[in-house]
């Protein structure tokens, strides 16, 4: 039997941190004035406690949708929503500081098509309906670089078989990292849920993408003699 939290969700350890040090009066200020309205309805446990699948054409009628697991800062989150009008993008981030940091982008750039779940990407994979996401970025994840904490990676089956699910057949999966240890266990893992990797040559690995903007995270990995590496997926449309 699996076990159950209080509300009824399913029991699920979670590794990281929800909040940081401090936040500034005006991050403070958007969380209070912006979320609610940017925030998805019917993911939490308790607005939703039957899982019943969203209806994503009630909030973005018939625009494909693209999600990023983990968006920190949200910079990158809000230059594709820029650059792709016509996509509605979902971020989805547990860390309410980088929930903050993102509400300030948005409302600095205008930017009309994202919407955030500010939570665990399992609660959101709960309720997404099959093949919903056309795109999906993973950029720059916890690499938990111990090697007892390796289960703790999103590269793993708890994450990837629902993101899996989620995906529509031919969907990309695009993945960022500076850990070599991260890129073997990618590599290893993503295609045996359903996922053929893209590259055909070392500079497909090597190289950002076309449209890609270099996050934070990546310039600290820069300046501490880190190497990116940029993985393409494509979801298996015979799975």
């Amino acid at each position: 039997m699996t076990k159950t939290s209080p509300s009824g969700a399913p029991w699920r350890n979670f590794y990281g941190r929800r909040r940081g040090k401090g936040l500034r009066d005006s991050q403070k200020g958007y969380l209070a004035s912006d979320l609610a309205e940017l925030a998805l309805r019917n993911v939490s446990w308790a607005e939703n406690p039957d899982r019943a699948p969203l209806d994503l054409t009630a909030d973005f009628s018939d625009r494909p949708v693209w999600l990023e697991i983990g968006f920190g800062g949200g910079e990158h989150m809000v230059h594709q929503a820029l650059a792709n009008p016509q996509v509605a993008m979902i971020g989805c981030e547990p860390y309410i500081n980088g929930v903050a940091m993102l509400l300030g982008k948005i409302r600095k750039s205008g930017a009309r098509n994202i919407a955030i779940h500010p939570g665990d990407a399992r609660d959101l994979f709960d309720v997404l309906p099959v093949g919903a996401i056309e795109k999906a970025f993973l950029l720059y994840p916890d690499p938990w670089p111990k090697k007892r904490h390796h289960r703790r990676r999103f590269v793993t089956p708890e994450h990837l078989t629902p993101l899996a699910r989620t995906l529509a057949p031919g969907a990309e999966l695009r993945i960022a990292t500076d850990t070599p240890d991260y890129v073997r266990q990618a590599l290893e893992q993503v295609p045996r849920h359903g996922f053929d990797w893209l590259a055909e040559r070392p500079r497909d690995w090597r190289q950002p993408w076309d449209d890609w903007l270099s996050t934070r995270y990546e310039q600290k990995a820069l300046r501490e003699g880190r190497t990116p590496h940029y993985l393409t997926f494509r979801r298996d449309s015979t799975t």
